[in-house]
């Protein structure tokens, strides 16, 4: 297999001078873990006192890892990558809450984008985050099987209803639904809900996809017991296979609350776990489409290799690649310079909403063993070929 992710001309080739070394800094910046920790303090306190700050974040890192702060200040983004093959996946990454308000207009901004993207061959997917449309201590009491109140049964069914208006609408204007994965806590109530709107809406093709992290150990079963319902009940599956978020936070709880950890023994075990699962996926791609969503260049080699060996197009309709924006280029725009289909997640929203969400990017590039130093020397690479 060609390895193809070493061209740092395509990769940035986007980027201006500027944008380079911007990039080429915050990386730096996000090599230093002291740093990173003392600067979302910082930024913290700065939001939480109503600082004037958010002409700083929006020139530097807010710029860099999204899109905009709306659905149309995405479009100059959006349309460049597009020049270059890559598509775009706008993610309105305000975090949840805990009032109907914000629920109900996360619903609406969620509908909205989806008539946006109908008209936007750059867009093919939207998404959502479960606990946009409802409280996770919601899904949580209802995964753990826990009786509701009358009240919660009505606000359940809110829940259900907001799912259910999104993907239909997604279903009506034949556009592609990704729906994240949350906390394991939460998770098997968003499952059964995300199935449940699969087998309404996916009767000829995935439109409605659910998200697998692949640390989690139980993720391949529960995806070949989905794709048994799916054959059984006549519907296709749609799934965004991720490596997961939410470590940390898993490995804590479990270990506070006495149960085993739901999280894989080490990276290892989770990188043959990601590969199981798109190896069993392109052998069913009869019934399951596929959105590879990975910064790990081994496992896009090893998923390209197992295209080839099929004889599959490059562009096959029913698998995808996905990066974020801000984060391995080198990976998204030679994808799409050898023809293969990938998006970028384009998050937007106003900037001090955002901030939870650059917060835990910059920690997760923080704490993934070889992904920054892997950013900075291409980075480097590139800054030295220009000057040549």
């Amino acid at each position: 297999m060609n390895r193809i992710f070493e061209n740092t001309a395509t990769a940035f080739s986007l980027k201006t001078d500027s944008e380079l070394e911007r990039a080429y800094f915050l990386f730096k910046m996000i090599a230093n873990e002291p740093l990173v920790k003392m600067g979302t303090l910082m930024t913290n306190f700065a939001i939480k006192a109503r600082l004037p700050v958010e002409g700083l974040i929006r020139a530097t890192v807010f710029d860099h890892f999204c899109g905009g702060v709306n659905e149309r200040d995405c479009l100059p983004v959006v349309d460049r990558m597009w020049e270059k093959g890559v598509c775009s996946v706008l993610d309105y990454s305000v975090e949840g809450k805990d009032e109907e308000d914000p629920f109900d207009n996360a619903t609406d901004i969620i509908l909205k984008i989806l008539d946006f993207v109908k008209e936007k061959d750059a867009i093919p997917f939207a998404v959502f985050k479960p606990t946009g449309f409802g409280r996770l201590a919601l899904y949580q009491k209802i995964g753990e099987g826990k009786k509701l109140s009358e009240k919660e049964q009505v606000e359940w069914q809110r829940v259900v209803a907001r799912f259910d208006r999104v993907c239909k609408k997604a279903h009506d204007l034949d556009v592609s639904l990704l729906i994240d994965g949350e906390e394991s806590w939460m998770q098997d109530a968003a499952d059964n809900l995300v199935e449940d709107m699969m087998q309404k809406y996916n009767t000829k093709k995935a439109i409605v996809f659910n998200t697998l992290q692949m640390y989690r150990w139980d993720r391949l079963p529960y995806l070949k017991k989905l794709h048994e319902r799916a054959v059984n009940n006549g519907f296709k599956i749609g799934i965004k296979v991720v490596r997961g978020a939410y470590m940390e936070k898993e490995n804590e709880r479990a270990k506070a609350l006495g149960y085993p950890t739901p999280i894989c023994k080490s990276k290892a075990a989770t990188d043959i776990n990601f590969d199981a699962a798109v190896a069993y996926m392109i052998e069913h791609l009869d019934v399951i489409s596929l959105f590879s969503g990975t910064h790990n260049e081994e496992s896009c080699y090893k998923l390209m290799e197992l295209m080839d060996q099929k004889g599959m197009e490059k562009n096959n309709a029913n698998i995808w690649f996905g990066q974020l924006y801000g984060m391995s280029d080198h990976i998204s725009f030679n994808l799409a310079a050898n023809g293969y289909n990938v998006a970028k997640y384009l998050p937007f929203g106003p900037v001090r909403d955002v901030m939870p969400y650059l917060i835990r990017r910059a920690e997760e590039n923080t704490s993934v063993a070889g992904q920054t130093s892997r950013e900075l020397g291409l980075l480097k690479e590139e800054r030295i070929r220009r000057k040549m």
